[in-house]
């Protein structure tokens, strides 16, 4: 019996890590530091912004302290709060219908690397503030994916007994591995990696517009 289904934000719901990347290059401008989209791509997608900015400095050989990191982290919300009000951020195929499909006795979780106060607005805009029982974001664990601690806490927060009776929905291997380590099941969306990359899931489709309550409950059987 499917008794959870927790979504991922970025990538899954809404196509925001185009915007990620430009709030992230903006920010590391005045540092000297830059990488392309496809570092991005291949190395950054699944962390949040604190484990980003340590990679992004390390790889330029550069080290950055916690006093540092904090207005660093501000500065790049800044510029994503910016870009969301220039109306960047689009919902992906799928995903608002299907968490409306859900019937509210079923409950629904985010689960995201991103900053609440990135989220918030995007959920308002898309008219599903309110379709969640619980959120987990960026500020909530000392860790981030893969690491499981963040969809360990959305576990415990949702009273689950047995994970593996609910399924996180994710794009990214980081978010796959965050999710399995937590003992739930997986749907991988090809939203961000190609097919290949996500095997790891328990299923995997190219949208979630092939995606239904009762495939979500076919998975737990």
């Amino acid at each position: 019996m499917l008794n959870a289904v927790i979504f991922d934000f970025d990538g899954i719901i809404v196509d925001s890590e185009p915007m990620h990347y430009e709030a992230f290059q903006r920010a590391l401008e005045p540092y000297g530091i830059s990488y392309s989209w496809e570092e991005y791509c291949a190395t950054y997608i699944g962390f949040d912004d604190r484990d980003g900015f340590r990679e992004a400095f390390k790889s330029a050989g550069k080290k950055i302290s916690g006093r540092e990191l904090k207005p660093l982290i501000a500065k790049k919300a800044g510029i994503f709060q910016q870009l969301i009000r220039a109306g960047q951020a689009s919902p992906l195929p799928g995903a608002v219908e299907l968490i409306a499909s859900i019937p509210r006795k079923l409950p629904v979780a985010l689960c995201s690397g991103a900053l609440k106060e990135d989220i918030l607005p995007i959920l308002e805009t898309l008219g599903i503030e309110n379709a969640f029982r619980e959120i987990v974001t960026a500020e909530d664990t000392p860790k981030s994916k893969p690491d499981p601690a963040p969809y360990l806490l959305a576990i415990e927060k949702l009273g689950l007994d047995d994970p593996a009776t609910a399924i996180a929905i994710e794009d990214t291997p980081a978010g796959i591995l965050s999710a399995k380590g937590a003992g739930l099941k997986v749907l991988a969306v090809t939203n961000s990696y190609d097919r290949e990359y996500l095997l790891e899931a328990d299923a995997v489709t190219d949208s979630l517009e092939n995606i239904s309550r009762l495939s979500l409950e076919d998975m737990v059987l």
